[in-house]
């Protein structure tokens, strides 16, 4: 019942890391559609 670290693999860091820089783009670009879209709401209301 002895629990073995698992070996390392460059290839699932290297997958991990990419998905996670994956998250961050796609985090940056819904806020960017969302700030220009407040924009326009706001240049349409003046």
């Amino acid at each position: 019942m002895t629990d073995k670290p698992e070996p390392f693999d460059p290839a699932e860091e290297r997958r991990r890391i990419i998905a996670g820089r994956n998250k961050a783009l796609g985090l940056t670009l819904l806020a960017c559609v969302v700030l220009f879209f407040a924009i326009t709401m706001v240049k349409m209301k003046l």
